[in-house]
């Protein structure tokens, strides 16, 4: 039993050679596509140079252009003559030309003979994916594609805009539910095998052929109809920036790419020599025995994004001029918000009045009402506690609030389940300082007692209403005093984060912290996590939670509190 490796080619044929040889001397059958838009002369050398391989073969090419379905059709036929030339193979792995393995051959063979009936396919529905770029998600498998959105970018617009004006719709097969996800999978032999033999198979292709971007849907969706066993997440490293452009990874990446534990990085710029001589010699290579696990470096990246984006302080370019407002100040005091902070910790609104001697309201603008420090139900300035008198206006509510109660810092709780019609008011307020602890909403819905099919939509739900305040929070209008952590971040630092935000509360009385509020019990939180991504659910606003071990947290009862239908 072994993996056999499929690889799409179209550039840089010499380092192609180099990973097909490497994989091939390891055991490793390799199928190659090859760009029918390569030129003759140097198509035939590729071939010759890996002549005296014997499980190393070339399928039919097609000439494959990006968001077309000539990907898709290149993956089929090579999946097709490596299912049939070589009967051992019982996983599948789709790499591209410029893809380099990080790991021992002997390490992804072990990993995959211990899951042998395991996909490993990033799957997940529409609603939930935060990478689309370009405005479509569901529509691309409603509306029709004929053009080419490089080729022919205007003729592309103008008929998404005409099938919108018409309403038009395309109607999705029978069965399908459509997900997304990474083009790059590693499927059982089983589970691909029945993709390619399925007897609706035309059907399924020729609505594909439609859809866009189909090498990001096609398998993404079908797998789904085949395999219950499905571990939504890629082992192969693949990055990508905030226009949707893919990372390439230079030399200087080098030990970057050894602390991801994943087995396959895309993409490798070609004359990167000392990452491709590190990775491919066999005689050395300490990456083994991990967990692959690439969101590791996630908040590496991130803070590369951040820095693209966002720039630094004084240093400007015409692509992020400012265009700062010009209104006097939105409240008249200093005061705190806290987000996901009372669903992280037990007693937090208790400890932190404790902790500051401010005023620590619960969440003023839950659904049910106003929750007002001691449980009050008018509060200074005849402030109501009454959902509908509060969502007249909001946003006076809160101004009124601090007017009413200037000399006195208030905090309180905020989060997706509130009203969110403040949060531009809090962002562009330089009274405010906001702490976030992003995906921490789903701590409640993981001890909640409802069935799995209602948390998962509840998930959903909170995350899209958190990712738009995040966007928001993150806007270059923003005047505030933010701090961002995903969950995962402020559990691994949280006793010194806690301290930070103290002293920034009340800075004439900097003090080390005498007591931390109780983190509440996790034990199950990791494959709850897990769960949910199993489902196509991917709860990235949580951050790089621990993918194999809980040893970090606090540990009661072992059961799961919500229930998987």
């Amino acid at each position: 039993m072994t993996v056999g490796f499929v690889m799409l080619v179209h550039t840089a044929l010499n380092r192609a050679e180099q990973v097909a040889r490497h994989w091939a001397e390891q055991g490793c059958p390799v199928v190659i596509h090859v760009d029918k838009r390569v030129a003759t002369s140097s198509y035939q050398p590729f071939v010759e140079s890996l002549s005296d391989l014997d499980n190393v073969m070339f399928s039919k090419r097609h000439a494959c252009e990006w968001g077309t379905w000539s990907l898709v059709a290149a993956s089929q036929d090579a999946s097709e003559l490596m299912l049939d030339r070589f009967t051992d193979v019982q996983h599948v792995y789709l790499t591209s030309g410029s893809c380099l393995p990080l790991r021992p051959v002997a390490d992804l063979k072990a990993y995959l003979a211990a899951r042998p009936n395991t996909n490993f396919i990033e799957s997940v529905t529409t609603e939930d994916v935060p990478w689309t770029v370009g405005g479509l998600d569901s529509e691309r498998f409603t509306l029709r594609f004929p053009f080419s959105w490089k080729k022919h970018r205007r003729l592309f617009d103008g008929y998404v805009r005409l099938q919108r004006r018409l309403k038009f719709k395309r109607k999705v097969p029978k069965n399908v539910v459509p997900h997304l996800g990474s083009q790059w999978w590693c499927l059982s032999r089983e589970t691909l095998s029945s993709i390619l033999n399925d007897p609706n198979r035309h059907n399924y292709d020729t609505y594909f052929k439609r859809v866009w971007i189909p090498d990001e849907s096609y398998y993404q969706s079908l797998v789904r109809l085949y395999s219950t066993d499905i571990e939504s997440r890629s082992l192969t490293l693949s990055k990508f920036d905030y226009q949707g452009k893919p990372h390439i990874f230079y030399d200087d990446h080098l030990q970057l790419l050894r602390r991801s534990d994943c087995f396959v990085a895309r993409k490798i710029w070609p004359r990167a020599d000392r990452i491709y001589d590190t990775f491919l010699n066999t005689t050395h290579n300490p990456m083994q025995g991990a967990e692959p696990n690439p969101g590791k470096i996630d908040r590496i990246f991130s803070k590369a994004v951040d820095r693209r984006v966002n720039g630094r302080e004084g240093l400007y370019m015409q692509s992020r001029m400012p265009h700062a407002g010009k209104e006097r100040g939105k409240t008249c005091a200093p005061y705190s918000v806290f987000e996901g902070f009372s669903d992280l910790f037990e007693g937090f609104d208790d400890w932190l009045s404790r902790s500051v001697g401010a005023r620590v309201h619960g969440h003023l603008f839950a659904p049910e009402g106003a929750q007002f420090a001691g449980g009050q139900h008018v509060f200074a300035g005849a402030l109501s506690d009454n959902p509908t008198l509060r969502d007249y206006n909001a946003c006076g509510f809160l101004t009124s609030l601090i007017w009413n109660t200037r000399g006195e810092r208030q905090s309180f709780s905020f989060g997706p389940r509130d009203n969110q019609e403040i949060s531009w008011l809090i962002a562009m307020d330089p009274n405010a300082q906001i702490s976030v602890i992003s995906g921490a909403w789903a701590v409640t819905l993981f001890r909640s007692n409802m069935d799995f099919a209602s948390v998962r939509a509840e998930a959903a739900r909170l995350q899209r209403i958190e990712a738009e305040h995040l966007e928001i929070l993150r806007s270059k209008h923003v005047k505030a005093r933010i701090r961002i952590w995903t969950m995962a971040d402020f559990i691994e630092s949280r006793t010194e984060l806690l301290q930070t935000i103290i002293d920034e509360i009340g800075p004439r009385n900097l003090r080390r912290l005498s007591e931390t509020p109780r983190l509440r019990d996790l034990t199950g939180f990791t494959q709850f996590l897990q769960d949910l991504k199993n489902k196509g659910m991917s709860p990235y606003l949580v951050g790089d939670f621990p993918t194999t071990s809980e040893s970090n947290l606090p540990q009661r009862e072992s059961k799961r509190p919500y229930l998987i239908k």
